[in-house]
């Protein structure tokens, strides 16, 4: 039997796809991963810098507890394991 590998960032099963976080990124000196779902992944990265993410969300409770993390956490709430979709960039601009 396959063991389910949970996103760690919203909390639901990954399917087909997972890509590894760093908490802290490699920039930075972070080596600790975690399994998120691509768009997870993606949404985190199109909110904050990699400095912003060492200092102020180095843990998941702290990504979970910024506002648009929630809403987007909501949102994902009850999608299937592999659904998709293009991320926008913050506020509408490229990094």
């Amino acid at each position: 039997m396959e063991k389910k590998i949970t996103c760690a960032l919203c909390d639901r099963e990954i399917g087909k796809h997972v890509e590894m976080h760093h908490l802290i990124p490699k920039s930075q000196g972070g080596r600790v991963t975690i399994p998120l779902h691509p768009i997870c992944h993606r949404k985190i990265h199109a909110l904050f810098n990699e400095k912003e993410l060492a200092r102020d969300y180095a843990t998941i409770a702290a990504l979970r507890e910024n506002e648009e993390i929630r809403r987007f956490i909501a949102w994902l709430r009850g999608k299937p394991p592999d659904f998709h979709r293009r991320t926008a960039p913050h506020g509408g601009r490229r990094r």
